[in-house]
This record gives C-alpha cells, sequence and structure tokens, in this order.
C-alpha cells in the first residue's frame, strides 16, 4: 500500500510534539498492516468530512485520510478532533 502525505498532513505534522509523532508512526506502522485494525478505531467521517475516513493516533488526535485506489492513501491532515479540515 502506498501512502501520500498531503502538503496539509505534512505542515500539521511539523507542528505536533514529539511524543505524537512518534505515537503517530507506530500507528502507522499498523495501519500499513491492517487498515482496519481495532486499535486504530478506524471509521468513516460524516457532515462536511463525508468521503473521508480517519484513525486515531491517540484519544484527542486522528489522521484523517482518503482512499484513492486499491493501493493508494492519502493523508490529508492530523490534529485534534476540535480543528476544522
Amino acid at each position: 500500500m502506498k501512502i501520500v502525505y498531503s502538503p496539509r498532513f505534512a505542515k500539521n505534522y511539523k507542528k505536533l510534539p514529539i511524543r505524537i509523532k512518534l505515537l503517530a508512526e507506530k500507528r502507522e506502522k499498523i495501519f500499513r498492516n491492517n487498515p482496519y485494525d481495532p486499535r486504530l478505531k478506524t471509521h468513516r467521517l460524516t457532515g462536511k468530512l463525508s468521503g473521508f475516513w480517519s484513525f486515531s493516533v491517540d484519544y484527542k488526535t486522528r489522521i484523517i485520510f482518503e482512499i484513492r485506489s486499491e493501493n493508494e492513501i492519502w493523508f490529508l491532515a492530523i490534529g485534534s478532533h476540535n480543528q476544522v479540515y
């Protein structure tokens, strides 16, 4: 599976504390093995973000992504649930 990091994702990621960055890297490894692993709490989004998916990095932080094809995922943003994307 190919993961593409959008410019917004990269910008959001740079601003994160190192603890969250390390946790996000661990979660990405889990995601690459199984995007629907229960530890990630992967789910479809609704409302303004309908059509996108997210998974949890920790209780407060999530990664929003889009499934472009069977083999390509785009990570669009990373941040708290309160942030508007």
